[in-house]
């Protein structure tokens, strides 16, 4: 299955079965996971209203192959505002749970830049991260990925930065918000150069701001994003990102906390 048949799938049905080959170790790829909801709360919140911010919590992993119950419904709207809930179930029990405020704009006198982007090799002068059966993610046979920033993962070799640039391998008809939620999940946290060798790590929770009016990405385009490491210890990490488009426009920013077990 294509991400927007998952989408086109998830937005009507009672339940969804996640193919194996979105599959990121034991659960499925969080960031696919994260944009069926999201699909589904910008299904249930006023027109015209475009989601400025989700915060989600990997509760448990959603497996594969097993049939997941994804709902939504609102929380209160405003006259500006609509916060809504969302949430994946399976076998009766919360897997992910999100948050999320969509909101029309407004008049206002604050405008301030946004942040640059950073300076990177352009994405054909790139190291790519290819699809390798039993070795990278399941998932990333669907999400191309090019190293520009830090080290690869388990090298031992540190640093506080890790990205590149990101697409689809298929490009999608239209890039939409629930397109870019799951590109920026993509990449493996940004403490697994740290590591020596492979150890599991996971999302614990997530917090995506997308900036709207949101740029103008064709469905082909790459994007560049970033990590960087603000502290890791007692194995939890916590990181922040910023996502651009190749002219430099700011798409979206991303805050996790991630668990590692290495």
């Amino acid at each position: 299955m294509t991400f927007d048949e998952l989408l086109d799938n998830s937005a009507i049905a009672d339940s969804v079965t996640i193919p194996a080959s979105w599959g990121q170790g034991r659960a499925t790829f969080g960031g696919l996971t994260a944009a069926l909801v999201f699909n589904r709360m910008a299904r249930v919140v006023a027109e015209g209203r475009p989601m400025r911010s989700m915060q989600v919590s990997f509760v448990g992993p959603v497996r594969p192959e097993v049939p997941a119950v994804i709902s939504a419904g609102i929380l209160r709207e405003g006259k500006a505002v609509s916060q809504a809930t969302g949430r994946i179930d399976q076998d009766g029990q919360p897997q992910l749970v999100a948050l999320g405020s969509f909101g029309g704009s407004r008049e206002s006198g604050v405008w301030v830049e946004q942040l640059p982007a950073p300076e990177a090799a352009a994405p054909e002068d790139c190291r790519p991260l290819p699809y390798i059966r039993g070795v990278t993610p399941e998932f990333t046979r669907h999400i191309e990925m090019r190293w520009a920033f830090g080290h690869m993962p388990f090298s031992g070799r540190g640093g506080r930065e890790m990205g590149g640039w990101m697409q689809f391998r298929e490009p999608p008809q239209v890039l939409t918000d629930a397109h870019i939620v799951a590109l920026v999940d993509a990449w493996p946290p940004a403490l697994l150069p740290h590591l020596k060798s492979p150890a599991p790590a996971s999302s614990l929770s997530w917090a995506l701001d997308i900036m709207h009016p949101r740029p103008t990405i064709e469905p082909g385009a790459w994007l560049l994003y970033r990590a960087t490491i603000d502290q890791a210890g007692a194995g939890y990490g916590h990181t922040q990102a910023g996502i651009w488009t190749r002219s430099g426009e700011l798409v979206a920013t991303s805050r996790q906390t991630v668990t590692v077990f290495g």
